[in-house]
């Protein structure tokens, strides 16, 4: 301790996998959902949230490569499920703080015309399916609270977080679930 150097502690190994994978994952969801819409133009919500899942679900398979590698590598090809499903929620943690984080600058920088277009799409496709009235302007009004809310960043963050985290709980959950057996993939030998 004296010369410095900290001894490598196994939070510290946790946290440089959770940057090393998590940082990387967390990047590529958000920049391609933000690619996507600007490439389609489309504020719609249902294929805009079916692209966003599928983006997040392949970003985050790397939940179970870096648990297998850390099994394989530093384990000698056996992990139990909690340290497995440790790993998996520290990548997905680091993941969703890089997503949350990135959505608030986008936003910013874009002065938050998102919510209003996308709002605006909401409204438009319901009128196109034939809502009319008093339950459009229910909606509107429904809409419009939802957006007075965005205006809250604490708000915003927990939409986020609830958006992504739930994901990365899932692929935690399978990876540990599956790797936890070192039958499953097990580990090559280097001859």
């Amino acid at each position: 301790m004296l010369d410095g150097r900290y001894p490598d502690t196994g939070q510290r190994k946790m946290f440089q996998i959770a940057l090393r994978h998590g940082v990387p994952a967390g990047l590529f969801i958000t920049l391609t959902m933000i690619v996507g819409h600007h490439v389609t133009g489309s504020e719609n919500a249902n294929s805009g949230q079916v692209f966003g899942y599928l983006v997040m679900l392949v970003a985050l398979s790397v939940v179970f490569v870096a648990v297998k590698r850390y099994r394989d590598e530093k384990l000698g090809g056996v992990i139990g499920f909690g340290r497995a499903f440790l790993i998996g929620i520290c990548i997905s943690a680091m993941a969703a703080t890089v997503y949350v984080s990135v959505w608030e600058i986008y936003h910013a920088s874009t002065n938050f015309s998102f919510y209003d277009n996308y709002i605006a799409a909401e409204l438009a496709d319901a009128e196109t399916a034939g809502t009319s009235g008093a339950e459009l302007e229910a909606m509107a009004a429904e809409f419009g609270e939802m957006r007075s809310r965005l205006n809250n960043p604490l708000f915003r963050i927990a939409i986020a977080l609830l958006e992504i985290f739930p994901v990365g709980i899932l692929v935690s959950l399978i990876a540990a679930a599956v790797l936890r057996d070192p039958r499953v993939l097990p580990a090559q030998t280097r001859r």
